[in-house]
């Protein structure tokens, strides 16, 4: 345990580009890069690819995405020659929870939100991580308050789990895309900071916070969908019993 405690702090003062290539020599294979395609995993996927041209990379496609990203899958694929590995959810498992709920059920409630995330996002992934060893995400502290205290590298069950933009500023982001020339999703020109499924994601006003165009319906609620920040409480007791109904055989 000591000698995983010292490699992780070890880890902590490394570059991005470092921890990146150490990932890469480390778990080869058994390391991806999951994005979005939003500005921050376009940097991790330009900066592994220039390392590496046969770096994994995936997405998750909740079957509610806007055409935008799927534009972004192609041109990812024509410019880096990256083959992406597109995720999708259990289709039995969406079937039954629209069934039960509604297909626009986030509107209605934020546990009934917390569960389509759950279906669409957070058990696919789950099943994902089962092929790895480690994966990196493009999560930055700067973002919200729930992200402040990120950490470059944490265990996550028996993976590691590599943020290498963490202490990453907005205006380091900008000039890596500019410097890299790094391609960008066509939905940040009209005004979109933060990126997720089309009906849950609006463009902000002038002095919002980035992510205030996620879930936007709902009022002083965590702006996470359960991938990086799990829910607790009672809000986690009442997700596990609406997750248990769309799970019954």
């Amino acid at each position: 345990m000591a000698s995983q405690a010292a490699l992780l702090g070890e880890l902590e003062t490394y570059t991005a580009a470092e921890l990146v290539e150490w990932a890469l020599r480390t778990y080869g294979r058994r390391f991806a890069i999951s994005t979005s395609f939003q500005a921050e995993g376009m940097v991790l996927v330009d900066m592994a690819a220039r390392m590496d041209s046969g770096v994994r990379v995936f997405t998750l496609d909740t079957g509610r995405l806007p055409e935008e990203t799927h534009q972004m899958i192609d041109t990812v694929r024509e410019r880096y020659g990256v083959r992406v590995e597109v995720v999708y959810p259990d289709a039995g498992e969406v079937e039954r929870m629209t069934t039960l709920h509604g297909v626009n059920l986030f509107y209605r409630d934020p546990n009934l939100r917390k569960l389509c995330c759950q279906v669409r996002k957070v058990r696919p992934l789950d099943r994902k991580l089962k092929e790895l060893s480690a994966w990196a995400v493009g999560l930055r502290r700067e973002q919200s308050e729930e992200r402040a205290a990120t950490a470059k590298v944490e265990m996550v069950g028996e993976r590691l789990k590599l943020s290498p933009l963490a202490d990453w500023t907005a205006v380091q982001v900008e000039e890596y895309l500019t410097e890299h020339q790094v391609p960008r999703h066509p939905l940040y020109a009209r005004g979109y900071p933060s990126i997720g499924c089309a009906p849950c994601t609006r463009p902000v006003q002038p002095g919002e916070p980035e992510r205030a165009g996620r879930w936007w319906w709902e009022e002083n609620m965590s702006k996470e969908c359960g991938l990086h920040v799990t829910p607790e409480g009672k809000v986690r007791q009442a997700l596990d019993v609406l997750l248990d109904d769309i799970l019954k055989p």
